[in-house]
Formats: C-alpha cells, sequence, structure tokens
C-alpha cells in the first residue's frame, strides 16, 4: 500500500507528540514549555486528520500532507530547541513525518 510508510510515520509521530506535551506539563518551567506544549497539541491533531484520511481511498490529499509537512517541521523546530530527552525524541519523530510526507509527494 502506497500509504503505508506515511501512516506509520504519521501513528509515530502523533504518538511522539502526545508524549512531549504531556512530559512538557512536568517540567520545572513550565512557562517555558508552553510553545512546545501548543505545537504538539496541533501536531498530533494535523497528523491524526492526515493518518484518517490516508485510510480511506480518497485522493485529493497532496494538500493536507503538504500542511501536515509544515506543521511537523514547524514542531520539530520548536521541540530542536529545548534539552529535554522527550523534546529531542519528539524532534525526531516529527523530522522523520516531515521525509515520510516529501516521500508521498514526490
Amino acid at each position: 500500500m502506497r500509504n503505508e510508510k506515511l501512516i506509520h510515520a504519521l501513528g509515530n509521530c502523533i504518538n511522539h507528540c502526545n508524549y512531549c506535551a504531556d512530559s512538557c506539563l512536568d517540567e520545572d518551567d513550565v512557562k517555558k514549555m508552553v510553545d512546545c506544549i501548543r505545537t504538539d497539541k496541533v501536531c498530533a491533531e494535523v497528523c491524526s486528520a492526515l493518518s484518517q484520511v490516508m485510510a480511506t481511498s480518497y485522493s485529493d490529499v497532496r494538500d493536507l500532507v503538504k500542511y501536515c509537512k509544515k506543521v511537523c517541521q514547524a514542531c520539530a523546530d520548536e521541540c530542536g530547541k529545548h534539552d529535554a530527552q522527550h523534546c529531542k525524541d519528539c524532534a525526531k519523530a516529527c523530522q522523520e513525518c516531515v521525509k515520510a510526507c516529501e516521500a508521498y509527494l514526490a
């Protein structure tokens, strides 16, 4: 299935974003994590929406894949600013999702 790799990357990204957002709430200075938490939540939602659409045979998804790629890159950039391991792991998962979106669009 053409969508399988992208769906897998989306699921991984969703899981890491949700975990990262929750873990950020346990950081000593939660206020400095606000942008990270918000970006994680949005990224998880966008990835979830795309994953649901990709699981169907609906074919007009290019713009949604492009938007997902943009949001995942923003999340990778935001998480990359932080030293916490959950942020580093999330940034990596988001970057992998960006690459999967690029491969799908190629």
